[in-house]
């Protein structure tokens, strides 16, 4: 397993999340005894799921039979997430009365083109409202009129769902699209469902690849200067 400072990333981002204090229970659903001994030699709460295509597939087997409304997906690669991101996701269903959002997501605006070309960042575009139009590791939109500011966003892959909206995509098949692009949230829009997108200027690294590791290692370290 990866180690960041003294640390697994895992057991970092678990003991972060943990630290927000926002949460009833945190737990931990993986099929690898080795994430799963890791995270019990902290004392942490964790749960071994079957083999799953995405992270979304695997959390629905882990909360089936939890009782609750809400469930937060923080993905184990990203050790650097902050409390703020997290209440503005939860807060996204104060105020949703009809519950038509299924779920909610994060965004953050890229400005390098170096990152807005590279396919292990996904792009998102919403509409006027903030909902998820599309999502993929091209750069979108593309900028054919030069003379207007195109903006570009990056998807945080931090999820806020609502419970019965995550079991339900785990019944549905694969579409063209999400299979094309591997990004699970498409599956989410081919069905119709909606997705909230909430821009933050949260920085963080989520670590995706070896490059990845390296960035985080620096910016651990400049946090503890």
């Amino acid at each position: 397993m990866e180690i960041l400072g003294e640390k697994t990333v895992i057991a970092t981002t678990y003991q972060n999340v943990v630290e927000t204090k926002l949460f009833s229970e945190v737990l931990v659903a993986t099929d690898s005894e080795i994430i799963f001994n890791e995270i019990k030699s902290i004392g942490g709460s964790v749960v071994m799921t079957g083999e799953h295509e995405t992270g979304s597939d695997r959390i629905a087997e882990a909360v089936e039979n939890i009782d609750c409304d809400i469930v937060v997906n923080v993905q184990g690669d990203e050790p650097f997430l902050k409390t703020e991101p997290l209440k503005e996701l939860i807060s996204v269903f104060n105020h949703d009365d009809d519950e038509q959002i299924s779920l909610a997501s994060l965004k953050i605006n890229l400005k390098d083109i170096k990152e807005i070309d590279n396919p292990n960042n996904v792009k998102v575009i919403t509409d006027n409202q903030g909902f998820a139009l599309y999502f993929s590791r091209s750069t979108i939109p593309f900028s054919r009129e030069t003379k207007i500011e195109t903006k570009y966003f990056k998807h945080i892959g931090v999820y806020a769902f609502r419970r019965k909206a995550l079991l339900n995509f785990a019944r549905l098949q694969m579409k063209p699209l999400e299979i094309a692009e591997k990004i699970e949230c498409i599956r989410y829009l081919e069905y119709g469902m909606k997705i909230k997108m909430i821009e933050t200027d949260f920085v963080g690294v989520g670590i995706d690849v070896p490059e990845d590791l390296e960035k985080a290692r620096m910016l651990l370290k400049d946090t503890e200067i």
